[in-house]
């Protein structure tokens, strides 16, 4: 239904269905689309994604007119978002069929801002993979996100244009497509160092320096935990390679343990009674051959120890 002076009302449901069209058509010439994709009702859920739009939100400028895009990347409308250095492309689907150009310019950081940043990750950040997942100290994130000295741009360096006939400053495509960069971040926070045009892999170098240094100090370091030998000898009065000499020689010449049988059990013990003239015999014969062993094992167990004690 159309009253006289205003838009026909569409549903989300409407918009949801004509942008995925419109996608579907656009990826058949240009399959290197790369579509905002809103999952949920929050546009942003990492550190990097949700710091974006909050720095823009915080802004007067922004605050009253940046809310018109929430509804429009929400239901599909940015069909494509490409993100280069100090600078953003994309398509928006709106009212009309064709889908609507906006083009957003961010000023680089400046190279002494990104000096103090890399200068304030020093000796803070533990690895490359937590800045990106935004584990670190809350101290660091506040150096981030500072007005002026951070890495976030205010209004001043952003300037955007949309090819819509929409009268105001910043219209809701050029809205959409500011929360689409929050959402597309999610996805890779990398992106944001390309389009503030921050070398990236200076501060890699940083961190794995940074890191490579403390497990080399922790490793130079001795435990209190770790006793070398010398001390454990000097302590209980005992000389270690003695006793694992004797410790060795003990357990080459040791048998594994069987359950006795009646003759071994009689020869262990000589008080045993022997039922049979039969046992009588195996008894002496045990006797005979383990007694030249026990005589050379032990003359070999004093050699040894005569070596070690000279």
């Amino acid at each position: 239904m159309r009253y006289w002076g205003f838009p026909k009302y569409v549903s989300m449901a409407e918009k949801k269905a004509k942008a995925a069209r419109k996608l579907k058509e656009l990826c058949k010439k240009n399959p290197n689309m790369k579509p905002v994709v809103i999952e949920g009702s929050a546009i942003a859920r990492t550190w990097w994604g949700k710091a974006w739009n909050l720095n823009l939100e915080r802004y007067a400028d922004y605050s009253n007119r940046i809310g018109r895009g929430r509804n429009y990347v929400r239901h599909g409308a940015v069909l494509d978002l490409q993100i280069e250095p100090g600078e953003v492309n994309a398509l928006v689907q709106g009212s009309r069929s064709k889908p609507y150009s906006v083009c957003i310019k961010i000023q680089t950081l400046k190279k002494e801002i990104w000096k103090n940043i890399k200068a304030a990750c020093e000796n803070t950040l533990e690895s490359f993979h937590e800045l990106l997942a935004g584990k670190f100290p809350k101290a660091l994130g506040e150096i981030f996100t500072s007005r002026d000295t951070g890495m976030f741009p205010v209004p001043r360096e952003i300037k955007f244009s949309c090819s819509c006939p929409d009268w105001a400053s910043m219209c809701k495509h050029v809205a959409a497509v500011l929360y689409g960069v929050g959402a597309r971040l999610d996805e890779d926070p990398k992106l944001f160092f390309r389009l503030r045009d921050a070398e990236i892999g200076e501060m890699i170098k940083q961190t794995v320096a940074d890191r490579t240094g403390k497990l080399l100090e922790k490793a130079s370091r001795k435990s209190s935990r770790i006793i070398e030998d010398m001390d454990i000898s000097s302590v209980f009065g005992i000389d270690i390679e003695k006793q694992i000499a004797i410790a060795k020689y003990k357990t080459s010449e040791s048998t594994p343990t069987r359950k006795k049988s009646k003759v071994a059990a009689a020869f262990a013990n000589p008080k045993t009674s022997v039922k049979n003239e039969s046992q009588k015999k195996r008894v002496k014969k045990v006797k005979k051959k383990t007694a030249g062993k026990i005589i050379s094992g032990k003359s070999k167990y004093k050699k040894l120890t005569t070596v070690i004690t000279t």
